[in-house]
Formats: C-alpha cells, sequence, structure tokens
C-alpha cells in the first residue's frame, strides 16, 4: 500500500506460462509464470482434476506473488504446494532457484518479505499437485455451504465453487472498491491466554495452530471493537468483513493508515492483542 508518492519505477509482472513438468504415481509438477493472475490457474488446476489449489480459490493477485505472502485460505497455504521457483537477482542479475527451505515460509511470510526483499524479481513458481485429493473442509464455513450447495458427492470443484460463494458474499470486488484483501494477519495466542480471553468473550473465534497456539480471527477482535463498515470520507472497514479495510473512491494512502493505526490500537486496548499488518506499507 503507497502512503505517498514512490521516487521510482513501478514495474507489472507479465511473464506467462503453464507448463507441465513431470508426475509421479500420485503427484503432477507444473510451472507457471509469475504474470498469470492466480484465480485462472486455480480454475485450470480444477480442470484437470488436479488437486491442491481448491481452498486458495477466487484470491486475487498473481502467481508470482503467492510465495512472496505464502498466500493461504480456509486451511490451506501456499507452502503446502510449493515445488520451487525461479527469481532473477536485481543486482547480480543472475537466475536463483528456490526451494521451500530457502523460502522460509511463514504465515503470511517468507524470504522475500524480509530479508530479500527488494532483491528479486520471481519469474516463474513449480507446484506439486495431487492425483487424488485430500480434501480440508473444516476450516471456517466450508462445511456449512457444502450443506447449502446440498452437494452429495464431496470433490474439489465443489469445495471450490463452496470457497467461492463464501468470499463472494464477504468479500469486496477490487474492480469495484478498493482494497488490498485481508490487511491484518490473525494473531496467535498461548493457549493460558486463549482461555484468560474466553471467560470474558465466550464467542471469541479460534483455531489451534501446530506450534500449541491458538490463532484468534482478526476480523473478529476488530468487530468487537465496533469497526465493522465504519467509514469516514472514503476510508472504510468493509461492512460484511471487518479484516478487510476498503477504499470508496478517493481515500490517501496516509487516510488508510491512520485508520488501521485505530485498530491496532483499539484491539490493543480491548483485548491486550497485538495485531500485525499483512500488506506491505511504502
Amino acid at each position: 500500500m503507497f502512503t505517498k508518492d514512490f521516487d521510482g519505477w513501478v514495474l507489472k509482472n507479465e511473464i506467462k506460462g503453464m507448463e507441465e513438468t513431470g508426475e509421479t504415481e500420485s503427484e503432477i509438477f507444473v510451472k507457471v509464470g509469475a504474470g498469470e493472475s492466480w484465480h485462472p490457474f486455480v480454475q485450470y488446476t480444477l480442470s484437470r482434476n488436479w488437486a491442491g489449489l481448491e481452498n486458495l480459490s477466487l484470491i486475487p493477485g498473481n502467481v508470482g506473488a503467492a510465495p512472496m505472502q505464502n498466500i493461504g485460505a480456509y486451511g490451506v497455504e501456499l507452502k503446502d504446494v510449493f515445488n520451487g521457483l525461479e527469481a532473477f537477482h536485481l543486482h547480480d542479475r543472475v537466475v536463483h532457484t528456490f526451494t521451500a527451505g530457502d523460502c522460509r515460509f511463514g504465515y503470511r511470510e517468507s524470504v522475500f518479505k524480509k530479508e530479500m526483499k527488494d532483491k528479486y524479481v520471481i519469474l516463474n513458481v513449480s507446484f506439486r499437485l495431487r492425483k487424488d485429493p485430500v480434501f480440508h473442509i473444516e476450516y471456517g464455513a466450508i462445511k456449512q455451504e457444502l450443506e447449502k450447495m446440498q452437494v452429495q458427492r464431496l470433490s474439489i470443484q465443489a469445495i471450490a465453487q463452496a470457497v467461492i460463494r463464501i468470499r463472494s458474499s464477504k468479500l469486496p470486488d477490487p474492480a469495484k472498491i478498493g482494497n488490498a484483501g485481508s490487511f491484518f494477519k490473525n494473531p496467535s495466542v498461548s493457549v493460558d491466554q486463549f482461555n484468560r480471553l474466553k471467560v470474558s468473550y465466550p464467542g471469541i473465534v479460534a483455531y489451534n495452530n501446530n506450534d500449541g497456539t491458538m490463532k484468534l480471527a482478526a476480523g473478529w477482535l476488530i468487530e468487537q471493537c465496533g469497526w465493522k463498515g465504519f467509514r469516514k470520507g472514503d476510508a472504510g472497514v468493509h461492512t460484511q468483513q471487518a479484516l478487510v479495510l476498503v477504499n470508496y473512491g478517493n481515500a490517501t494512502g496516509d487516510e488508510i493508515y491512520d485508520l488501521s493505526e485505530k485498530i491496532l490500537k483499539s484491539v490493543q486496548e480491548k483485548f491486550s492483542v497485538a495485531l500485525e499488518r499483512e500488506v506491505n506499507i511504502i
């Protein structure tokens, strides 16, 4: 997100192409140009019954941005299907290959957002997709949406459609309302802190992390602080999802940033939980 004029070049990656690079008895490997749009790529895999990306349907952006952010939704992250990438070093002018270990993926994090920030341009990303699906429907409202759809036989296509329906009902279309998707990360707290919060706030929404901590739903925390649907001028919080900040037309980057600061402060004061922005601030 820009908060001021940027003194430099802004280049749009337009590297295209999708190529099957190999397979095993259980997996398909595919290399995709970084400039390919993410959702059409997901649709491409679904049309071929390649499993792994269905929960990541309708995420805006391009393929090259996915590993930078380690994008994730509904219990699945990019790292779960990642096979490797190639990136051009801007200073050395050499193409380097990165494994999952090299990328050091974390929750909405990678090496490209930390020590390698602004040093590489991602050229392509390779994925490891399954021939036989492993369904992930425990997270969020996927089960309920599948029931509404009256799905009789579970498939990756049905899960993708459920995810699309949920996201379309809760998230603004960037083509219609300016937004950067989820503006804040879901914070993690200790089990003890979660139990203390649950005493005061029985409806608090949380999920178990693999490391023994609890991941809190940032949108729920923000909504409890009264921000959902808030608007001042053209800067606001989305009416259907408090995790998303929106620009209704002419809000400046500083106005969006100031709003995010107020949200961070209010959540800290009410819950003693520190939220972190998910977007890059320039």
